[in-house]
């Protein structure tokens, strides 16, 4: 029991924030009591907020308060050091698995508190006391408690390593250096601590700057980020309200139609009304003189009949002719055409201006774009799958494999019509739009290929140069032959010069407005290269002008496809 109230009371007189006995022991105002230098280095670290405090209680303190020694405190502290040496010590107090334990006790083993490098041992507190009182040992240099001591005695003969061989590159005894390291270029640890210290304090330094620059980055993406984030809901909200306002407007255009046509409907109603009221009249009149001229006509006094002969003669001469011409039946149906009309015009434009809208999302990029790839990975981390569009496939060309491979025929397949189709050239575009960065490939056969990326509103129908690859701003072509390449952009080309191949790959980094072409055989070759703005998504095309067959490569096993092709990239043409 006496050991466990001397256990408590070592706790109570425990410092918090080195949790060691309180040391020059002071009191600050709200009642806590610290070792000087703990709390002094505590407030000095808080000294540019302007406002200090209390580690346990966090009570803060405007002025900070003035360090007095608390005399009593320090004295029971003292006492309470020479009881408690001599007691039993806590639980705590004795090494475990993952401690350092004295050397020096027996049986059950006191955690370490400081290791000898001259001893070279561990000791606790009690047995590390004779490094404190006697002079020789005072010299020895003590070290936070570590597990590797015996990683500084010598394995062969048992000495403590104090020398460093540089020949060697290792720390040795001073027997070594009379033995195997005789004439080899050694210093004293110490020494060569000192050397490697300041390449240390070096590297520190190179490492403390790149954390700074870090930061640095870290803070600007963050301002990045928060941009980001207003600038995207500012947009939407914006957007919101713009397409808000087209749907309040189609209301509001929806709502002028059917009130017009309420009001025609009205319109048209009273007119036919009116006129089916008059007829009626005119109906129930000629009834009455039709029953009054019956009556007549059975008249059997001669004299009555011709008196009464001249109004029937003036009624007689009265012929009706009817004036109304009734319109084919159709009544609204063309307004019901009309509408149609505009929805499918609307469903154009939106068609259309949908492509750029998106383009335009894509296009946003904070960060700088990534350089064109030096080696055959980078380029295929943007491997694209592309399959090509039978809608727009000349009635010549066949589709096959999946609509990856298209060969040119010598009669029209069986297509339906379709306005995307190219009538008259040979040309075929892909199923899929081209935004970031892709990379594709492409197998030629024998004849002349067109291996292209091409705008959606390029033209289709004729012969014109507006429907053919490169013959337009619209279109940018490498043509492909057995023996040469050449570039073609609206109609001008550029001769190139290189390997010519059964293989040619295609890289595309839309916002950065590059546009590579490579011959893929045991290297890659750079062809040709544009530097441009494209101003909406790009689509992949393949022309045929000769009997000839193109294949889409499949890019998806990399490795095993292409592991015979170098990594390295040659640069033949670049513009």
């Amino acid at each position: 029991m006496a050991q466990k109230g001397v256990q408590l009371d070592r706790e109570s007189f425990s410092c918090s924030i080195c949790l060691d006995l309180l040391k020059d022991p002071v009191t600050i105002p709200c009642g806590h009591s610290y070792c000087f230098h703990c709390v002094k280095a505590h407030w000095d670290g808080e000294d540019q907020k302007g406002v200090h405090s209390c580690p346990q209680c966090r009570q803060t303190f405007t002025a900070r308060p003035v360090l007095g020694k608390s005399t009593m405190l320090a004295a029971l502290v003292e006492q309470l050091k020479k009881t408690g040496l001599q007691a039993a010590p806590a639980d705590h107090c004795y090494a475990g698995a993952e401690d350092v334990a004295c050397d020096v006790c027996s049986g059950r083993k006191l955690k370490a508190t400081k290791s000898c490098l001259s001893c070279p041992a561990s000791y606790c507190e009690e047995h590390l006391q004779p490094h404190y009182d006697s002079a020789p040992l005072r010299k020895h240099k003590l070290v936070e408690p570590s597990k590797k001591l015996q990683e500084n005695i010598c394995s062969d003969h048992d000495e403590v390593m104090k020398i460093f061989c540089r020949t060697d590159q290792k720390c040795i005894c001073y027997l070594c250096l009379m033995d195997e390291h005789k004439g080899h270029d050694t210093v004293s640890a110490a020494a060569e601590r000192t050397e490697r210290q300041r390449e240390l304090e070096g590297s520190r330094q190179q490492i403390q700057q790149r954390i700074q620059d870090a930061e640095k980055d870290v803070k600007l993406l963050q301002q990045e980020l928060e941009a980001i984030h207003r600038s995207a809901d500012k947009t939407e909200e914006h957007s919101q309200k713009i397409f808000s306002q087209l749907i309040r407007l189609l209301q509001k255009r929806s709502s002028d139609v059917k009130q017009q046509i309420r009001s025609q409907q009205e319109a048209e109603g009273r007119r036919v009304k009116e006129l089916q009221e008059k007829l009626e009249q005119e109906i129930t009149e000629l009834k009455r003189k039709d029953a009054e001229l019956q009556q007549l006509s059975h008249t059997e006094d001669h004299s009555q009949f011709l008196h009464s002969w001249p109004s029937v003669a003036a009624l007689r001469g009265a012929t009706h002719s009817s004036s109304i011409q009734i319109r084919p039946l159709r009544h609204f149906e063309d307004v019901t055409a009309a509408v149609s009309e505009l929805r499918d015009k609307l469903q154009d434009i939106l068609r259309e201006e949908w492509a750029n809208i998106s383009l335009r999302v894509a296009e946003v990029d904070v960060l700088l774009s990534e350089p064109e790839p030096t080696s055959r990975a980078g380029f295929l981390r943007y491997s694209y799958e592309i399959t090509l569009d039978p809608n727009t496939a000349n009635r010549y060309l066949l589709l096959s494999e999946g609509n990856r491979k298209v060969t040119l025929m010598g009669q029209p397949q069986s297509y339906s019509d379709h306005p995307d189709r190219f009538t008259d050239w040979p040309q075929v575009l892909s199923r899929e739009s081209l935004t970031g960065r892709c990379y594709w490939e492409v197998e030629i056969g024998e004849g002349v290929v067109y291996v292209a990326v091409a705008y959606k509103n390029i033209s289709r129908a004729g012969y014109g140069n507006e429907c053919f690859f490169g013959s337009n701003d619209k279109s940018w072509a490498l043509s492909c032959d057995q023996s040469s390449y050449s570039f073609w952009y609206n109609s001008k080309e550029t001769s190139i010069s290189g390997p010519r191949a059964s293989r040619v790959g295609v890289y595309l980094d839309h916002r950065a407005g590059i546009l590579s072409f490579y011959s893929v055989s045991g290297t890659m070759t750079l062809l040709h290269r544009v530097q441009t703005t494209f101003t909406q998504p790009l689509w992949a095309g393949v022309g045929l002008s000769t009997p000839a067959k193109v294949i889409l490569l499949d890019l998806s096993n990399k490795k095993k496809s292409f592991s015979s092709v170098s990594s390295n990239v040659t640069v033949m043409k670049s513009l």
